[in-house]
């Protein structure tokens, strides 16, 4: 799998958002799915197919047209059956989490081309796109959506249902761009091409039209500069280290 993500790589430049487009385009489309299947189906050629069982059960796992004909085919061998699947035509997989050093709650959805920082917290709902880029220690909370090419530094704390907007339609070459140690409220928006300096707060429900200077606060839509970071933003904004443990 190494290998040919490697060659998916040198294919495409992932940083450019056309690219990104090319490399949906030109993959091969998936509808994975999984079948339980009650029937005698020894003997039966499941080579195109991932199996498991034996008797008159099984398991199969493969794309749905090739379940489905071996199904239909065999449907006098078969007495019952039931077919899952969660997606359809489906062109980016997802990531691989067992490689992750980081903590990621049941229910994430993370594309594959997505790069995940060390002791990074991704929470239940969070959604992020490919070629997005999440820094060491950074929390991504609850429901919040990192879109494509997206990146944020170290130590930031992504907000519950917050959005950082991708890159792909319409493109822009810009990302999101967020440093490191900013903290982004619940619910607030960051458009397209917009870049974070360094231990900014943007507060809940805000809408980041323009650059954020690193070390001020910004709120309201359109966001603006409301003040500058002091000691007592920081004791409200600081993060919990056990968080990330």
């Amino acid at each position: 799998m190494d290998n040919l993500n490697s060659n998916i790589d040198e294919k495409y430049d992932l940083t450019d958002p056309y690219e990104i487009a090319r490399y949906i385009k030109e993959a091969k489309k998936s509808t994975p799915v999984k079948a339980y299947v009650d029937g005698a189906l020894n003997g039966i050629d499941l080579k195109d197919l991932e199996v498991y069982g034996n008797n008159n059960f099984w398991i199969l796992f493969g794309e749905s047209d090739t379940v489905a004909s071996i199904i239909e085919s065999n449907k006098d061998k078969i007495k019952k059956y039931t077919i899952e699947n969660d997606r359809r035509n489906s062109a980016i997989p997802l990531l691989d989490l067992k490689k992750v050093n980081a903590r990621i709650e049941p229910g994430a959805v993370i594309r594959d081309k997505v790069k995940i920082g060390n002791n990074a917290v991704i929470m239940m709902g969070a959604v992020i796109n490919i070629g997005a880029d999440i820094g060491d220690g950074t929390m991504v909370d609850m429901n919040a959506v990192v879109g494509a090419r997206g990146k944020l530094g170290k130590n930031v704390h992504l907000g519950a249902g917050a959005v950082v907007a991708g890159v792909l339609e319409p493109p822009s070459r810009t990302p999101v761009i967020i440093e490191d140690n900013v903290l982004i409220g619940a619910n607030a928006v960051i458009l397209e091409g917009v870049h974070i300096g360094e231990g900014a707060v943007i507060a809940a429900g805000a809408v980041v039209t323009k650059d954020v200077e690193s070390g001020t606060v910004v709120a309201g839509a359109p966001a603006k500069v409301i003040k500058f970071v002091d000691d007592k933003t920081k004791d409200k904004t600081k993060l919990l280290d056990d968080l990330r443990k």
